[in-house]
């Protein structure tokens, strides 16, 4: 199981995903550009001292992601017909998030295998995206029984 972030433009998020990702041992997968000069130092109020123990890789761009992580990609998008509790996971899938701001262009929507959403209340838009990706992180493991310790 990995988590990639495609694009992200908020730098608590990004912090906060490497946090989940080192506490439950999911890799982390971060597709630039994004939207804050990416460092260490921009993610250390989230991040706090756990950026040293998260699986972190950067990939300059989109293609550089897809060249390198072939497996399944499950998008998570409010725009998704199918909830992320009704599927069934693999160990070896990718759970993908959007920008915060904007979610995914067409091309990279296309290129997912699967596309999930969180269900809500009808006249909310969206949950932060770091809430919802450990929701759908959670659900996987749980799935694949892949949670570490």
């Amino acid at each position: 199981m990995r988590l990639a972030l495609f694009q992200p433009d908020i730098a608590g998020n990004v912090g906060t995903l490497i946090r989940l990702g080192a506490c439950l041992g999911v890799p982390i997968d971060i597709i630039e550009p994004c939207g804050f000069a990416f460092s260490l130092r921009a993610l250390k109020r989230s991040g706090m001292d756990y950026l040293d123990n998260g699986d972190v890789t950067v990939h300059a761009d989109w293609q550089a992601f897809r060249a390198t992580r072939p497996n399944r990609l499950v998008l998570l998008s409010t725009r998704a017909e199918r909830t992320y509790a009704d599927i069934a996971y693999a160990p070896d899938d990718i759970l993908l998030v959007g920008q915060e701001s904007a979610g995914v262009p067409a091309m990279v929507r296309a290129a997912a295998d699967l596309a999930v959403r969180i269900p809500m209340q009808a006249s909310m838009r969206s949950l932060n995206v770091a809430v919802a990706a450990a929701m759908v992180t959670g659900e996987a493991l749980r799935q694949t029984k892949g949670f570490a310790g």
